[in-house]
């Protein structure tokens, strides 16, 4: 065989093997059609520590009209070509009034309708799918969703349940404190405290990185607001350009040290290996492909698709570990397809269990930290981890992310993005 036969014979092999790597999941959502429901804007506030923070004393409104704005003048779109605006919120009580009157305040139309999602920790990505099937029926042409939590003004406790619940064998476990249920994970499947640690720091030392090397900058939309002194009681004026529950130089040894957050319950949660309590706001702005060509809106994104899992509610952190199989299931996607996995981090006992139960490369998931490291506001979390993944996939020049969750009474939930930039 000559030289040439031999160069053509391999490099036929490579375009084989190229062809034959490449899963027929990848290859369709990969393409592009008028119809895909596509992210032309994604934007969020710093997140910052409840009771502690840069917003403790920014009530929900007021961290909705910030991220409105945002996203509105990010995108520079026509705000009364906006038809409705999905909020994910768990905690403010009465929502649908706090959220209609945020989106006239921060300058939209009357025109502009306004409803709000509620699905504990994936009320974010919940609100991304409500918006994206309103667009996908003919509902709607152009939305934003949005998550959004003030966990500083809001209290964070279940309701008080009648003896109809209390008394069924499985409903009554929807009560136990999520502290609990991270130690029902840990004990069921035999998480020690040391792989919860070692994640955790992992987690803290990610984020500090990503800070330092200003890869969340463009996630980041600055925040001026009120915040009030606790010592002296004096209102300040203050901006916020960063998240600032990011803590420098963590390690496992300190880590090691720290005492269980809930012995009660059992050894292994401490406040240094669980999510932390935490305030913010996050959003994207959706639409067809046809609509943003007409309106002139840069793509940046494609929402594939998104799904939701049920299981026990005593061990609701395993949640991920159900909805990625699923959601992979549905698109016809391969784990190995995925370029970046974001899972909420909402203790480490059920981060630790997702991850090796799935298998995944530690190397593709929560590159910039998570929960842990930067804090976990409930309602805004699933848009949160979408806005995160496409500047990291921007950042890599990669392709495609799924997020995922774990969801208060026992629930997962995941999505799939492709990045166009």
């Amino acid at each position: 065989m000559s030289a040439q036969r031999r160069l053509d014979a391999v490099a036929g092999h490579l375009n084989q093997s190229a062809t034959t790597t490449t899963s027929p999941g990848l290859k369709k959502i990969l393409e592009k059609n008028p119809d895909d429901i596509v992210i032309t804007a994604a934007v969020r506030t710093p997140l910052t520590k409840a009771r502690k923070g840069g917003l403790k004393d920014t009530p929900t409104e007021e961290l909705l009209i910030h991220v409105l704005k945002a996203i509105k003048d990010k995108s520079g779109i026509d705000p009364n070509v906006v038809e409705d605006v999905c909020v994910g919120n768990v905690l403010q009580p009465a929502p649908g009034y706090v959220a209609r009157s945020a989106v006239l305040a921060a300058g939209f139309p009357v025109t502009t309708a306004a409803n709000v999602a509620s699905r504990f920790c994936s009320s974010g990505l919940l609100s991304i799918q409500t918006v994206a099937s309103s667009i996908a029926i003919g509902a709607i042409e152009v939305g934003i969703a949005v998550g959004c939590e003030s966990m500083s003004t809001n209290d964070d406790k279940p309701p008080e349940l009648g003896p109809v619940i209390s008394n069924h064998p499985i409903a009554k476990d929807n009560l136990q404190p999520m502290g609990w249920t991270s130690e029902n994970v840990a004990r069921d499947f035999n998480i020690t405290r040391e792989a919860q640690d070692k994640y955790a720091t992992m987690s803290h030392n990610r984020a500090e990185k990503a800070q330092a090397q200003g890869w969340t900058d463009d996630e980041i939309t600055p925040v001026t607001t009120q915040w009030i002194d606790p010592k002296t009681k004096e209102k300040k004026t203050i901006t916020i350009t960063k998240d600032d529950g990011v803590r420098p130089g963590t390690t496992y040894e300190g880590l090691s040290k720290i005492r269980s957050a809930f012995p009660h319950w059992g050894p292994t949660t401490t406040g240094g290996n669980a999510s932390q309590v935490t305030d913010g706001a996050a959003a994207v702005l959706l639409m067809k492909r046809s609509t943003a060509e007409k309106l002139g809106q840069p793509i940046i994104a494609k929402y594939v698709k998104s799904t939701v899992v049920g299981l026990q509610p005593r061990i609701m952190g395993i949640g991920p570990s159900l909805a990625i199989p699923k959601i992979l299931e549905l698109t016809g996607l391969t784990k190995d397809d995925i370029d970046l996995f974001e899972i909420n981090e909402a203790f480490s006992s059920m981060y630790v269990y997702c991850v090796e139960k799935l298998g995944l490369d530690i190397e593709k998931v929560n590159v910039r930290g998570g929960a842990i490291a930067i804090g976990h506001p409930l309602g805004a979390t699933g848009t949160r981890q979408v806005v995160t993944a496409l500047s990291e996939l921007k950042r890599r020049k990669a392709k495609v992310a799924l997020t995922s969750m774990c969801v208060g009474t026992g629930m997962g939930m995941a999505g799939v993005f492709v990045s166009e930039v």
